[in-house]
């Protein structure tokens, strides 16, 4: 089996990259800076140089492999321009399907998010919940699904779609202040905090991921990756804080002037290219619901998450600690 990982440069395809080649799969990883990747290239993994931003390339990284992950994405920067993300989370999956058929490639899984859902007002959500994108990481992430499946349909190329609820685990940088804010007894709760929070730990979506590259039944389905438990975020900070040995935050503040200060913040840096020190999608992480069924993963390609929150949440803080990161 030959694959090849994009954003493996980054937590998620890095950590599938280096799982993949661990189970003896000849892993080829597309990159901008091939010298900035010496610890791919250690744990045995190809370098091809190539830019989500171009097309032009990309086949000749797809060539001869028999799945394509494509994982790289531009998560939330409030100072990129919005074209900026619709080319690299929207066009280039159209490009990658392409690509890989071009290739001839037998299937590529695409990595979108379970945010093109918004806010969940019934949870759990499946599949067919609908589409309710909230800002432009989640807008341009739908289009990259629309954009790979039309792709898809036009080369005959085997295509699944991955949404992955919020990912957590060693040498992810996302929750990072979440988890020292908590472990330094400096973390402040917005809101009531009862809202869900669904958390996948990196090796379960790995792993899941591996599946759906592989299970033939997977082709043309979409399948949402979570992990096992559904907390509320006042469990999940109470959870990090037991592991992590201290008192769980008490402090919640009101919403509404954080949600203002970050309106204000975004208005002024965004046209100077700066990033807000508080913006919006950041204090909506206190407001918005995210609980996920994930029947169809579990039934038709076998998917089984089985890391728990406090097992996974105690890696992670490990990880934290040894890094010099807490």
């Amino acid at each position: 089996m030959k694959a090849l990982v994009t954003g493996a440069t980054g937590f998620t395809g890095g950590h599938l990259a280096r799982a993949l080649a661990l189970r003896g799969v000849q892993v080829r990883a597309l990159v901008r800076k091939p010298e900035a990747a010496a610890d791919l290239a250690a744990a045995g993994i190809e370098l091809v140089k190539g830019d989500l931003e171009r097309r032009e390339g990309l086949a000749d990284a797809a060539r001869g492999v028999d799945v394509v992950y494509h994982v790289a994405a531009l998560y939330r920067q409030a100072s990129l321009p919005e074209a900026t993300y619709h080319r690299v989370n929207a066009e280039s999956a159209g490009w990658i399907v392409d690509a890989a058929a071009a290739a001839g490639a037998g299937r590529v899984v695409h990595c979108s998010t379970v945010g093109v859902h918004g806010d969940i007002e019934r949870p759990p959500a499946n599949e067919d919940a609908p589409l309710r994108p909230g800002d432009t990481y989640q807008v341009t992430k739908l289009e990259g699904e629309r954009l790979a499946r039309a792709a898809a349909e036009r080369t005959g190329i085997e295509l699944v779609i991955v949404r992955p609820s919020g990912i957590y685990g060693p040498s992810d940088r996302r929750l990072l202040k979440l988890f020292r804010g908590v472990a330094r007894r400096r973390f402040v709760v917005l809101g009531d905090g009862e809202i869900f929070y669904h958390l996948t730990h990196v090796d379960d979506l790995v792993e899941g991921f591996r599946l759906a590259g592989a299970v033939p039944a997977a082709a043309g389905r979409t399948y949402i990756l979570a992990g096992p438990e559904v907390t509320t975020l006042n469990e999940l900070v109470t959870i990090v804080a037991e592991q992590a040995g201290v008192k769980p935050p008490s402090l919640h503040l009101p919403v509404w002037p954080f949600w203002i200060a970050g309106a204000a913040c975004e208005a002024v840096c965004a046209p100077l290219g700066l990033e807000p020190p508080i913006y919006r999608r950041r204090v909506d992480f206190f407001t918005k619901s995210r609980a996920f069924d994930i029947t169809r993963a579990r039934t038709e390609i076998g998917y089984s998450p089985a890391i728990g929150l406090a097992q996974g949440v105690r890696q992670t803080l490990d990880w934290y600690r040894s890094a010099g990161w807490l």
